[in-house]
C-alpha cells in the first residue's frame, strides 16, 4: 500500500511539495445526489421555489466552491482552474425522487483536481438543501464520490460500477 503523502517522516501534516512535478492537463469528474420528497422535486422542476431558480443557483455555488477549495481543505493546493462544469439530472417515478449532480473540473498544473470536483458537488447539493429546506427538511445528500480522474504521473482512473480500477 502507498504511504499517505500529507504526512512527513515525523508524522506531521504538511502540504505536499509539487514543485518538481510537471504541469499536465488534469481532469476530475465527481458525482452525488440529494434525495427528497416528490413534491420538492416537482417544485425544483417547475422553477417555482420561493427562493428562485434552485438548480441555476446551485450550479453557480458549485462553480464558486471548486474555485475556493484550497480555502476550505487545509492541505489542498490553490489551483488555476481552466474549466468547471456542474450539471444536474432529475429522477422521479419508480426511484426515490432525487437530483443528481455531476461536476467536471479541469486544470493544467502539477496536481489533480479531484478535491475541487468533490467540493463542487457537495456545495451544489448543500445549496439545493438550503433553498428547499423550508418545504422538506428530510432531504438526504448521499453517494458523493469521484467517477474518474485523468492526467499526471498516475494516468487515468475510472470507477467501474462503484469499484475503483486503474486504467493504463
Amino acid at each position: 500500500m502507498n504511504t499517505l503523502t500529507h504526512f512527513d517522516a515525523q508524522g506531521q501534516a504538511h502540504m505536499v511539495d509539487v514543485a518538481a512535478k510537471p504541469a499536465t492537463h488534469r481532469v476530475a469528474v465527481a458525482t452525488g445526489r440529494i434525495e427528497m420528497q416528490a413534491a420538492t422535486l416537482a417544485l425544483i422542476e417547475s422553477g417555482t421555489a420561493k427562493k428562485g431558480d434552485v438548480l441555476g443557483i446551485a450550479r453557480i455555488a458549485g462553480i464558486q466552491a471548486a474555485k475556493k477549495t484550497s480555502d476550505l481543505i487545509p492541505l489542498c493546493h490553490p489551483l488555476a482552474l481552466t474549466r468547471v462544469a456542474v450539471a444536474f439530472a432529475l429522477a422521479e417515478g419508480g426511484s426515490t425522487p432525487q437530483v443528481a449532480c455531476t461536476a467536471t473540473v479541469e486544470t493544467v498544473g502539477p496536481t489533480g483536481v479531484e478535491m475541487e470536483a468533490l467540493t463542487a458537488v457537495q456545495v451544489a447539493l448543500l445549496t439545493i438543501y438550503d433553498m428547499c429546506k423550508a418545504v422538506d427538511r428530510g432531504m438526504r445528500i448521499t453517494d458523493v464520490h469521484v467517477l474518474e480522474k485523468h492526467g499526471g504521473k498516475s494516468g487515468s482512473w475510472v470507477a467501474e460500477r462503484g469499484t475503483p480500477s486503474q486504467q493504463p
